[in-house]
């Protein structure tokens, strides 16, 4: 791609507005927060130099994001402290309003001659959009930028699995596997006041927040593109090449931590493909797989299924099969609390449990391990699910978003297929303790948890 061009799949128009008369462009940035591989952030700076008006940043940050607390709020803040270092370098405003993000996208529309908008799949996501889109007087234009291929164009429905959408991925991938060139110089500059809150402290700006303060931040993960690009460099020069095979490891740290600064927006999927698509490595496809394929299946699941955090979203033959063990008799019963304490007979859960609760991520097999045990541990499925998004959303730097709940979907039968029948299960997949240690020596992973985020 060159410096003209954002492919026109990125691009949806969300209103029939014409020109408006206006100060500047303003760019909303809430779901891709980033400088580096935006493609919203690009559309709006040509856009502003074809109007010859400058461009602002906006990003609303708002006291009440479903299910945030003070862990999430302080990893997004480190990253925004670098992006307005970023945006001042190319001669942008960041206005950061403490505001509910679509009340103060309208509010700054109305001195705009163009909106343009980043793209979310979650519901609260696209509600926010549609009322901004519904109230301002100018064109407002959403740019999709956090997924290679535009979910829209992967597929027009819901997909089964990964295999049914792997194919229509990768017929299209060749059309957007392409790189990004970014900062484009602006026409012109704006400095005004937009009573834009100090983000420079990330402490003080919290302290004026009515927020969850339960769930401190953790030193392991730092929010920030350049601390992404860190994590990046550490996977593609020391992980990368074992990835196909110890991926499943919880002993081992071939992961590539790229969820966090994904979640976010601080990290873009398309620079990450790029750059393990460069390597001639072993782990290269298995990467790629998880990275695209896995991941916007995800993203496919949250757009198309608006029951995606609720166990009413599964598949009908997982809620069948669920409802019909839900009254199976269970070895043991565990509350929300002891489950959120980590109080069980079982040291390779409660190990998971603390790994989330302490480094901020859980490793992805284990994730699945633990999810399943909560099925087996709460006296129905329904409120086992509400437990597993709960704990996931509450702990999970990754939480609160497709992946999460994608992930968590999935132990309870999503994007897999029915299996031998059993007790409390039905026919859904079932993991065990046995498994665990047949495959791996769980037990060295237990003494890294206690040893390294616990102690």
């Amino acid at each position: 791609m060159n410096q003209k061009a954002v492919q026109p799949e990125r691009i949806k128009i969300l209103n029939d507005h014409k020109a408006a008369e206006g100060d500047y462009v303003v760019y909303w940035m809430q779901a891709s927060q980033r400088t580096h591989y935006n493609h919203a952030l690009l559309y709006a700076i040509k856009q502003a130099n074809k109007l010859k008006k400058p461009l602002i940043v906006y990003f609303g940050l708002t006291d009440k994001y479903p299910n945030a607390n003070q862990r999430h709020y302080f990893f997004m803040l480190e990253g925004l402290k670098e992006i307005q270092e970023s945006l001042n370098e190319i001669n942008v405003q960041l206005v950061v309003l403490r505001v509910v993000p679509k009340i103060g996208a309208v509010e700054l529309a109305q001195d705009a001659s163009l909106m343009v908008a980043d793209r979310g799949y979650l519901n609260n996501q696209i509600k926010w959009r549609e009322y901004v889109a519904e109230n301002v007087k100018c064109p407002m234009i959403q740019i999709e930028s956090d997924v290679i291929v535009p979910v829209e164009v992967t597929s027009a429905k819901e997909e089964y699995s990964a295999a049914t959408i792997r194919k229509k991925i990768k017929s299209k991938i060749g059309d957007f596997l392409v790189p990004v060139k970014h900062q484009i110089p602006l026409e012109g500059s704006l400095d005004m006041n937009f009573d834009s809150i100090s983000i420079q402290d990330e402490n003080k700006v919290l302290s004026k927040m009515k927020i969850d303060r339960s769930v401190k931040e953790v030193e392991y993960f730092r929010g920030g593109t350049s601390q992404a690009f860190k994590h990046l460099k550490n996977f593609l020069k020391n992980k990368l090449d074992k990835f196909a095979d110890l991926r499943n490891d919880p002993t081992q740290d071939y992961a590539s931590h790229m969820s966090p600064y994904l979640h976010f927006g601080q990290i873009s999927p398309l620079y990450i493909a790029l750059m393990v698509s460069s390597l001639d490595s072993n782990g290269k496809d298995a990467y790629l797989e998880e990275l695209i394929v896995r991941r916007e299946l995800s993203m496919n699941f949250v757009f198309y299924n608006q029951f995606y955090h609720d166990f009413q979203g599964l598949p009908d033959w997982a809620k069948k099969t669920l409802n019909k063990h839900a009254e199976d008799e269970r070895d043991y019963l565990y509350s929300i609390d002891e489950l959120d304490r980590a109080e069980t007979h079982d040291p390779y859960w409660n190990a998971a449990q603390q790994e989330m609760v302490h480094r901020g991520k859980m490793h992805g097999y284990m994730r699945m391990y633990w999810g399943k045990k909560i099925i087996e541990w709460v006296s129905n499925p329904k409120e086992a699910y509400k437990i597993a998004i709960f704990l996931n959303d509450k702990y999970e730097l990754d939480g609160r978003d497709a992946n999460g709940y994608t992930g968590v979907a999935w132990c309870f039968g999503k994007h897999d297929r029915p299996w031998k029948e059993r007790n409390i299960f039905g026919t859904v997949r079932y993991m065990n303790a046995s498994g665990l240690r047949r495959k791996f020596k769980i037990d060295a992973y237990v003494d890294l948890v206690n040893d390294y985020f616990v102690s």
